[in-house]
């Protein structure tokens, strides 16, 4: 069993004629209840990090770790923040600090080498958000990185048996909302023991819209 990309499109539709007219642009937002999961046994909590085929918006935050040659090309590269060693090793105590960066980015990418550093000075704030950073070699194509990094989005169900997470925004064509939808369901689907028969339905809606079900 799966999800039709026409339904998909579909409700999106519906979800769009339905929404009032705002003055801000609305985020796309996905919600699937899920059956016969007992999220509160550590092993049914869902925590995943997707890429999605469609950046949802252009303008996210990204944070490098680097020194030296990487620093210089995550910068070039369009990195929002870039911290080096001495900049870490700085925010040691500044737990304040540490929340506004934590709060502000949306995903984090290190040179390898710092990781051991990151995870002493920023695990305590960004594990528990599912932000620590992706490791890669001091080498690598930090441009490729980056831009696949606005892809990525991170879901979670771990009180309640509940996914909800923006997948577009209403600027976005309905087959590159569709694409990214699928991504996702097609991600729980395979994280859960039965698939989609563990899941009970699925809506789409507007971030000031009613939500629509998707037939499946």
């Amino acid at each position: 069993m799966s999800v039709e990309t026409a339904n998909i499109k579909s409700a999106l539709r519906e979800a769009r004629e339905k929404a009032k007219k705002r003055n801000f642009k609305q985020s796309v937002e996905l919600i699937i209840n899920l059956r016969d999961v007992d999220v509160k046994k550590p092993e049914n909590r869902i925590q995943e990090t997707i890429e999605l085929p469609h950046a949802i918006d252009k303008n996210v935050g990204v944070c490098v770790f680097a020194d030296g040659d990487l620093a210089l090309r995550a910068r070039r590269a369009g990195a929002d923040l870039v911290l080096g060693s001495a900049d870490i090793e700085g925010l040691m105590n500044n737990r304040k600090k540490q929340r506004e960066i934590a709060n502000s980015i949306h995903s984090f990418i290190a040179a390898a080498p710092l990781m051991q550093l990151i995870g002493r000075v920023f695990g305590p704030i960004l594990g528990p958000r599912g932000k620590m950073p992706t490791p890669v070699p001091p080498t690598v194509n930090i441009e490729e990185v980056i831009e696949r990094h606005k892809r990525i989005i991170r879901v979670r169900a771990r009180d309640q048996p509940v996914i909800h997470c923006r997948v577009g925004t209403e600027s976005m064509v309905d087959d590159e909302i569709a694409e990214n939808i699928q991504a996702v369901i097609g991600r729980i689907a395979r994280r859960l023991r039965r698939g989609m028969k563990n899941i009970e339905s699925i809506y789409v809606k507007m971030t000031m819209g009613p939500a629509v079900k998707v037939k499946f």
